[in-house]
């Protein structure tokens, strides 16, 4: 029987005799012709940024005020961004900035503590028994991971996990354990675009066989264990379960060949040391991942709080020093001004790659890249590692039914974003305050919702952001 050819996509195949099976491109010619992928079947995308230490905010007394406070002046449609952002002045149609959210349950927690839950919601807290939960990019890789070669794309600059309250991954599984990020540009590539090598099946086959043996041997010890190592056992069985599905997809996927692409341009040993390249690196092998569809949920923490790591020198592509020293010196001489300049090339760089979403259309015909992608980016505290009043910035998803182009502010009493303004010590983040905000997983649920994820709940919200 002959196959149409508008009925080819990519994930057709030309099979051999010998049973050898060669992935085809998407064309462009067929996809193009039927526009048969809708808007409500185009392929939905999301990645999650995030910042440490807070944002410039001088109060309005100072002079600082006007250029270099990181809100936007004004609200709703009419609004003003400052120097902070106004590199996203081009993309002012396709983004929302936010302000009044906040996790309720570390609102009352120092910033420095608070990267875990940014993706969560999870009370974490200050101190003592930590647990976390599930992270919003992860509830959407399990709904969206099965279409792709990977389920997710976890990234840092400092790589690995952190230590609890102090992340360096914004990803956290189902049993709320850190995923490791990965920080090394060459490390990220080979992953997508090249075969692990000759002997990946015999591996594979390896790892299945191990991965049984454990589960064997865990059944029988769990009979032998108190109640408490019962549950601690069930932990590490989760673990080893969520191993299991990645060997089965790898095996799914281990005859598809990777995708090729063109890396001419790319400085794939590039390392924190010259920020710049590093971060225009990191942005683009999220662009190509989305591009050729390798995954459709990716997270990539710019930096880690507290001053900890290579992420604090990202501020030398500016002319500046460690990046968590300008949270302090926001009063002295020039100090707003020195904190604003690394905001402003932070949005440069997150304008730079949303800008190269907006330019790319989609192989469907279903508009531009950007219009079925989210991009939310944001930190977890605001003026010197306030826990409240996040900073956060919702771009793309037009394809979803977002509405963008506002400056939304939610909660009462804090209209103006003075009520934390100034503070630049330790002394003052923890007093306590009397102005009312919305709960930030409000806006993660809607998320979820619109990215096609059938959730009633996300974070302990039930409610979502009907205006957004």
């Amino acid at each position: 029987m002959k196959t149409r050819l508008s009925q080819l996509d990519r994930r057709r195949f030309i099979r051999s005799a010998s049973g050898f099976a060669l992935a085809l491109p998407a064309f462009e010619t067929f996809t193009g012709s039927a526009r048969a992928a809708n808007t409500a079947e185009a392929k939905k995308r999301l990645a999650c940024f995030y910042i440490p230490d807070g944002v410039p905010m001088p109060r309005k007394e100072d002079p600082a005020f006007q250029d270099w406070s990181w809100f936007p002046h004004g609200k709703g449609r009419d609004f003003k961004l400052t120097k902070c952002l106004d590199p996203l002045e081009p993309l002012r149609d396709d983004l929302t900035i936010f302000g009044g959210l906040s996790h309720p349950s570390v609102r009352n927690v120092h910033g420095h503590s608070n990267a875990d839950q940014f993706l969560t919601g999870a009370d974490t807290g200050a101190a003592g028994d930590y647990q976390n939960g599930v992270s919003l990019d992860q509830v959407f890789a399990g709904h969206a991971g099965a279409h792709t070669r990977f389920s997710s794309l976890v990234m840092s600059t400092d790589g690995g996990t952190g230590s609890p309250r102090g992340a360096q991954t914004m990803s956290f599984n189902r049993s709320g354990r850190p995923i490791p990020a990965e920080h090394r540009p060459k490390r990220i590539f080979d992953r997508l675009f090249t075969t692990s090598s000759d002997d990946a099946a015999r591996r594979l086959a390896t790892s299945q066989s191990t991965l049984d043996d454990l589960m064997a041997d865990a059944e029988e010890l769990k009979r032998a264990l108190s109640k408490h190592d019962q549950e601690t056992l069930n932990d590490y069985l989760q673990s080893v379960r969520d191993a299991e599905v990645k060997v089965e997809k790898a095996k799914r996927w281990i005859d598809i060949p990777f995708p090729e692409v063109e890396a001419g341009h790319l400085t794939l040993d590039v390392t924190p040391e010259d920020p710049l390249n590093y971060l225009r690196t990191m942005f683009e092998l999220i662009y190509l991942a989305f591009k050729t569809d390798s995954t459709r949920a990716v997270t990539y923490q710019i930096g880690r709080e507290n001053g900890v790591g290579a992420s604090d020198y990202l501020a030398r592509a500016v002319g500046l020093n460690l990046t968590h020293m300008l949270s302090h010196k926001g009063k002295e001489p020039g100090g707003w001004k020195n904190f604003g300049t690394y905001m402003r090339f932070l949005s440069e760089e997150y304008g730079r790659f949303a800008s190269r979403l907006k330019s790319t259309p989609e192989i469907d015909g279903s508009g531009s890249m950007l219009d079925n992608t989210l991009l939310f980016f944001g930190s977890a505290s605001s003026a010197f590692h306030t826990s409240r009043n996040y900073p956060l910035i919702l771009t793309g998803g037009k394809n979803m039914g977002f509405k963008h182009g506002r400056y939304l502010k939610y909660g009462q009493g804090n209209e103006d974003n003075q009520v934390d303004a100034g503070i630049n010590s330790d002394i003052g983040w923890s007093r306590d305050v009397s102005y009312e905000e919305l709960p930030l997983s409000n806006l993660y649920l809607t998320m979820l919702q619109r990215l096609g994820v059938e959730t009633e709940s996300f974070g302990g919200s039930k409610e979502t952001l009907t205006e957004v």
